[in-house]
């Protein structure tokens, strides 16, 4: 994700970061979860605290909700689910929205910064939490970066792998044994991962 958010032009900056994942600007700040750390996190009362200072420290909080699975499907019951959201927008004034994959919450804060910048001319720099991070985390944060890899898959990837450079090195047939992954998504991971660097000759 972070690759894709330089491409788009946005600086990103690794920080420590008190809350939050990814700070905007002085007022913009997102708390990315994919919807299994939302499930966890609800669950365990985390969630809560987590977006109350996120409130706390920053005028406009964000929380994005990252991936296709629905939360009733991990065991919640639905009313679990929709009093949580209502309690995070209504009571909290923290609003809830929901991307795909890495990549469409890359979309999201591409144009958050590109509003954000809009008064000074130019995209701030986006800072996002890394260091600290536990190493699962920062393993799949490498795999995200992958084509077409969301969390989710990310995720699915490395348990099934087992191991970052496991997969990194399976090829395209152990690669579509992995749900999720087909033949285009599978022949474009080997593709970034086998080609030559060649990158176009500097003026």
């Amino acid at each position: 994700m972070e690759r894709g958010l330089r491409e788009r032009g946005v600086e990103v900056e690794g920080a420590r970061l008190e809350v939050g994942d990814f700070v905007i600007s002085e007022r913009v700040a997102v708390e990315r979860k994919s919807v299994r750390d939302f499930v966890r996190s609800l669950v365990d009362g985390r969630l809560r605290d987590q977006a109350a200072r996120l409130r706390e420290r920053y005028e406009k909080p964000l929380l994005v909700l990252e991936g296709r699975e629905d939360p009733e499907e991990l065991g919640l019951h639905p009313h679990a689910v929709l009093g949580a959201l209502l309690h995070l927008v209504m009571d909290l004034g923290v609003p809830v929205l929901r991307t795909r994959d890495g990549s469409q919450t890359a979309s999201l804060l591409w144009l958050l910064a590109r509003r954000e910048g809009e008064e000074r001319r130019r995209l701030p720099p986006l800072r996002t939490k890394r260091e600290g991070w536990p190493l699962f985390l920062q393993q799949r944060f490498v795999v995200e970066g992958l084509p077409g890899v969301s969390s989710v898959l990310a995720d699915r990837l490395l348990r099934h792998f087992g191991t970052v450079e496991a997969v990194m090195r399976a090829s395209e047939r152990e690669l579509k044994r992995v749900e999720g992954i087909g033949e285009v998504r599978a022949r474009r991971i080997r593709e970034l991962l086998s080609l030559r660097y060649e990158p176009p000759e500097r003026p």
